[in-house]
């Protein structure tokens, strides 16, 4: 009340000050004398509260304290030359603290970060909120309304970040979202599926070598992690380099919203939180498994394939994984582990051709200290953006 009752003062002296121009000296400098003295009593009043009421834009939009709101960002026209605009929800704490932007939906395919987010922005209330809470949770409108990864001219929006303004349709989608609403942010979690018929157990895909980025992977709390260092383009590696720690959450497979998978992205998100001191909560405790490295095991023969081995299963060298059974012959090929490890991707039942990726086994490597200030992990293996395809890469 102080606090509001001193800007009230200040602002009719304000008033006044304008309704006396060109009147006596004396009477102006009495006026700004007001005019100072109602401003440090706002000052007093609130004490350390001022500092918590500083100004705060998106979008060219102020953003008041204890505020939620939805903004819209045009990121590209249609066919038909309408606008079209993805939506940016905003919730601001009543203190001050760090930018947590959400992201989903790079791929239009991928539906269940878009539900983690939409989850978390409408759970999240600003009254107990630090800092700015900034949710994407459509980053790809083109796609997410065709149903489709791509936008309408096949390009991946994942691979053309941060853009630029001059760029193809894609670079220039990717350069308005980074511009305007990604170097808003402090710290980034991009949310992600498997793609094209092949499902993810949940887990952080991080850049181990970076110790911010190793710090942010533990506070999500996802029991498992995995060194990646992000290809050239995607989202988390231009933040990244751009100086905005990210990771990536990967859970589940395209066009399927899992509930046990949409649960552990918005715990992760909690623990984050609480993690980061942004809202109220207990951040996870206990170290995740980390894999520094990662294998495609891939089918030689083409049929039917079936998986006798389930996602997260543990497996070593010579386990029996599944099989591939030819159509007309009914001649069946076992397929097996070149690795020991543990599954943390694989394709669905389908009808495959020589060469088909089906298995993603995550390789056990020593497990950097809990002290993301102590050590950074080995240097990374060469396989790690040597052996994955385009097609494959979870991202």
């Amino acid at each position: 009340m102080e606090y509001a009752s001193g800007h009230a003062v200040a602002g009719l002296a304000s008033v006044v000050c304008v309704r006396n121009i060109g009147k006596p000296s004396r009477s102006m400098r009495s006026l700004r004398i007001l005019l100072v003295a109602a401003w440090a009593l706002a000052a007093v009043g609130a004490g350390a509260e001022v500092a918590e009421v500083r100004s705060i834009e998106l979008l060219g939009r102020p953003i008041d304290p204890g505020v939620r709101l939805q903004l819209d960002l045009v990121v590209s026209e249609s066919f038909e030359g309408a606008s079209i605009a993805t939506p940016i929800i905003v919730s601001r704490g009543v203190k001050s603290g760090p930018s947590l932007c959400l992201t989903a939906g790079v791929h239009g395919d991928e539906l269940i970060g878009v539900e983690v987010v939409r989850r978390v922005m409408e759970t999240v209330d600003p009254a107990e909120l630090s800092g700015v809470l900034i949710g994407v949770p459509i980053a790809n409108p083109h796609g997410f309304r065709r149903s489709s990864r791509y936008l309408p001219d096949r390009r991946d929006l994942n691979r053309f970040f941060p853009g630029k303004a001059r760029g193809s349709s894609a670079s220039r989608i990717a350069h308005t979202l980074f511009d305007r609403v990604i170097r808003h942010c402090d710290v980034l979690v991009d949310f992600h599926t498997g793609s094209f018929y092949r499902r993810n157990i949940p887990q952080i895909r991080a850049d181990l070598r970076n110790l911010e980025v190793e710090a942010l992977a533990r506070r999500f709390g996802a029991p498992v992690v995995v060194h990646s260092t992000g290809q050239l383009g995607t989202l988390r590696r231009a933040a990244t380099d751009a100086g905005i720690p990210a990771i990536t959450f990967e859970a589940g497979e395209p066009m399927r919203f899992d509930d046990n998978d949409i649960q552990d992205g918005v715990l992760g998100v909690r623990h984050m939180l609480a993690s980061l001191e942004m809202a109220p909560g207990r951040a996870r405790r206990g170290s995740p498994e980390i894999f520094l490295e990662r294998h495609w095991i891939r089918v030689d023969d083409g049929g039917i394939f079936r998986a006798t081995r389930s996602l997260g299963d543990p497996v070593a060298v010579g386990d029996v994984l599944g099989t591939v059974t030819d159509p007309f012959t009914n001649d069946r090929v076992e397929i097996t582990s070149r690795f020991a490890g543990r599954i943390i991707g694989l394709a669905l039942d389908q009808v495959v051709i020589p060469g088909f990726a089906t298995f993603h086994i995550g390789v056990r490597s020593p497990v950097p200290s809990e002290d993301p200030g102590v050590s950074a992990p080995p240097a990374v293996p060469s396989v790690l953006d040597g052996e994955l395809e385009l097609e494959e890469r979870p991202e």
